[in-house]
């Protein structure tokens, strides 16, 4: 008599345990009866009664996924590997399992397609200094379409654009050519600069002669305090201001005295 009742006791506890699952808090479970769905449940204790009741278990915590190398032909016609990483979760458990097959694998895909179509749109120096734009460019893409499946694109990352060795070296060169061309800008400003500045010295001592007495004592000035052994012997220059005189009196007497001849010749 106890086996009989000893064998129902023992199914129905069986069927209990099997029934009872426990989903901790970052995980839901979408319900189907009979194959279809009937709800989500969690976090906590759910019953499930097997064999009329199946349950999907999805996490919902932030997902990590690396995008492959991809190769990439640029708006230059330049061919280059890039590669990135994508962070995304469910936010819609029934959406996540019903509508799509496998949400991984499927945002992988179309991660992977996204991110290829949106850097052949664009040239290699955006690439190389705009990646903020092109990630959410990326990101709003692929977000827009993973909407249906119940999925969230926190953020898309590019992490590595690799280029080929003959690539790396026209850069250099392109580098060192700009660095050279702003080398010479810089060089040809100073020297309008400078010659600016000397227009205006050279017009304040025009003005006045005492200016460029003083100028000339501070370059003595400054040749002393060198070891050098050269000797420099001070000339007024008002010496040289008569020197001339004397010159331009000279070469008008000469034009005078030419005068005479020239007229008794006639």
């Amino acid at each position: 008599m106890m086996l009989e009742y000893l064998i129902p006791v023992v199914l129905l506890f069986m069927l209990i345990a099997a029934s009872i699952r426990i989903l901790p808090e970052y995980k839901r479970g979408v319900i189907f009866f009979l194959g279809r769905f009937q709800s989500v449940k969690g976090p906590g204790l759910i019953i499930v009664i097997p064999g009329i009741q199946q349950m999907s278990v999805v996490d919902l915590r932030v997902i990590t996924m690396d995008v492959p190398e991809q190769d990439v032909i640029s708006q230059d016609n330049v061919t280059v590997k890039v590669n990135a990483v994508l962070y995304f979760r469910v936010v819609d458990p029934e959406k996540a399992i019903i509508q799509v097959e496998n949400f991984a694998v499927a945002t992988s895909q179309l991660a992977q397609t996204t991110l290829r179509s949106v850097l052949g749109k664009h040239d290699l120096d955006e690439m190389l200094s705009e990646r903020d734009k092109l990630n959410d460019d990326i990101q709003e893409i692929i977000d827009a379409q993973t909407e249906e499946w119940g999925i969230k694109v926190a953020n898309v990352e590019i992490k590595h654009v690799d280029l080929n060795e003959s690539m790396i070296r026209a850069i250099a060169r392109q580098a060192e050519a700009e660095r050279e061309r702003r080398a010479k800008v810089i060089h040809a400003e100073g020297e309008l600069q400078a010659s600016k500045k000397l227009v205006e010295a050279a017009n304040v001592m025009a003005e006045n002669s005492a200016a460029l007495q003083l100028r000339y004592l501070q370059t003595m000035s400054d040749m002393s305090n060198k070891n050098a052994s050269t000797i420099v012997f001070p000339l007024p220059m008002d010496i040289m201001e008569a020197f001339r005189h004397m010159q331009a009196s000279t070469a008008q007497a000469k034009t005078n005295a030419t005068r005479p001849s020239d007229l008794g010749e006639g």
